[in-house]
């Protein structure tokens, strides 16, 4: 259990630190930190936003994409991020074991946070006007602790739906850390929970960051508007509810998933990008559909690359490229293609240039540069409106209705000429859901997710029909890669070191490794 009090990764990396428990988080609070005024703890509450920018971009969005279906590596990437890309999930990998440690860093950092609000509201002297202010770092740390579990819940556990001994089966969710005292003591190392519990504990903290952020935004104070407009850079009850319907999904809670994403889209003060501005969404990192928006600011406050892996400043390499089958996805008309996707004539590999597709979704914004080079850092949106009208359609049809209204309307902002359908039965309206998934959440994370809660397999397409050239520069490991529907690697191992220090996991780790 030495990865649950490490020291927070470096923003952005590729790859991250580990550290001993012992040690608090960076930058977070612990036993000894002295809050004296509103102020103190306004300072330590930046590093909620500080660790939602890390994990909301670089590695910890495109691992999964890799991992599944829509790119192939090239022989010229240097083997990067292969252990994924070719199958050979390991527990002793230095990647699981950080995204694991930096997950727990983050939620440590939470838990003092927390501590130290009930500390200094505890304080005589207390004005009215700062206990607002406590309440509101309170809903902001218990959003963040529930992002963070729903994170490690969707990576480290069976998926929750298809879990063959049900979610209350013991040790298949996480161990739940809810207060923060290092500790070297290993008797106080917790176990893994159920998964119902860890899912329970993710939807308490949600439903009270939820009423936290709604009281605030019920007072007088001049930032409350900036809250509930597009690309807000702090979390509002309606990012909350874009979470809460994300979870309600995951857990086929249909009703609750289909309330909370239309109170998102009726209530809000958001618009999904159309046929028009739909582009300008990914390249100049601005739309009127994304709930939260985490800062970024160069040069210190900067997410993690995504586009670095797919795009290189000379347009000349990509450690991976869109398979042909991941092309193919859009039709006529769809504007994702050209938001998505370029062509590089000059891909050289091994002193020849190719003509080849690359995945052109995260370009680098201009405003995020730190030198003439650019490193494709865009803000990133982690929470948006295109979600909750797809999980809104879905639950519908869950339900047995088949209007798809919702369907028809965002396929309207994405599809030039696209002729609303008439659907007869829920099982054609699920399928065109399901794909217009695919196709609006490439590169986001979101494959992953779907395929493990529906239960479904994958095979790459091992042909670039687009240039057959290519074929020979793929990773042969990796070409026509295909998981059966429940294979085992659709859920991480729990780290080896991990294991090793806590003797309360034995006997617990995931199927199959």
């Amino acid at each position: 259990m030495k990865k649950i009090y490490l020291s927070l990764m470096l923003l952005g990396a590729l790859t991250f630190t580990s550290c001993d428990m012992d040690k608090a988080p960076y930058g977070a609070l612990d036993e000894t930190t002295a809050i004296e005024t509103i102020k103190d703890l306004s300072a330590f509450r930046i590093q909620l936003y500080g660790n939602l920018r890390s994990v909301t971009s670089g590695s910890w969005v495109y691992t999964t994409d890799i991992q599944m279906d829509h790119f192939d590596g090239l022989i010229s990437n240097g083997n990067q991020i292969g252990m994924f890309s070719k199958g050979s999930i390991m527990p002793s990998d230095g990647d699981i074991t950080s995204f694991w440690s930096g997950s727990y860093s983050a939620i440590a950092t939470c838990n003092a946070i927390l501590a130290k609000c009930d500390e200094f509201a505890a304080k005589p002297g207390v004005t009215d006007s700062e206990k607002q202010q406590i309440e509101r770092y309170k809903g902001e740390a218990k959003f963040t602790r529930a992002y963070m579990y729903l994170w490690l819940a969707d990576h480290f556990c069976q998926p929750y739906t298809q879990i063959k001994a049900g979610p209350e089966a013991q040790a298949s969710g996480l161990p739940i850390v809810t207060t923060f005292s290092p500790t070297s003591d290993i008797t106080k190392y917790p176990s893994r929970s159920t998964l119902k519990e860890t899912f329970d504990f993710i939807n308490k903290d949600l439903s009270e960051a939820y009423t936290a952020l709604k009281a605030y935004e019920a007072t007088d104070n001049k930032d409350v508007q900036d809250l509930l407009q597009p690309n807000a850079a702090y979390l509002s009850s309606f990012a909350v509810e874009a979470l809460q319907a994300r979870v309600a999904l995951l857990t086929a809670d249909w009703n609750t998933a289909k309330a909370k994403a239309e109170d998102v889209i009726n209530n809000g003060n958001y618009t999904l990008a159309n046929l028009r501005n739909y582009a300008e969404m990914w390249s100049k990192d601005d739309c009127t559909e994304a709930i939260f928006r985490p800062i970024m600011k160069a040069p210190s406050e900067l997410g993690g690359s995504i586009g670095g892996v797919f795009l290189s400043d000379n347009q000349t390499s990509a450690w991976y490229i869109p398979t042909y089958g991941t092309l193919s996805l859009y039709g006529d008309g769809d504007v994702r293609f050209e938001a998505f996707f370029t062509i590089y004539d000059n891909l050289t590999i091994h002193g020849t240039g190719y003509e080849a597709f690359v995945f052109s979704k995260y370009p680098g914004n201009p405003e995020l540069q730190t030198s003439e080079k650019n490193n494709f850092v865009n803000m990133m949106k982690p929470l948006r409106l295109s979600e909750m009208y797809l999980i809104s359609a879905e639950a519908d049809a869950r339900t047995g209705s088949a209007s798809g209204s919702r369907l028809n309307e965002f396929c309207a902002n994405r599809i030039d000429g696209y002729e609303a359908k008439t659907y007869t039965n829920t099982t054609e309206l699920l399928a065109d859901i399901y794909a217009e998934r695919e196709k609006e959440f490439l590169g986001e994370g979101m494959r992953w997710s779907d395929l493990r809660r529906l239960g479904l397999g994958f095979k790459r397409n091992a042909n670039h029909e687009d240039n057959a050239e290519l074929n020979k520069f793929v990773v042969k490991a990796g070409r026509g890669l295909s998981y059966d529907a429940g294979d085992h690697r659709f859920t991480w191992p729990i780290p080896k070191t991990e294991l090793d220090a806590n003797p309360n996991l034995k006997g617990q780790q995931n199927p199959g490794y």
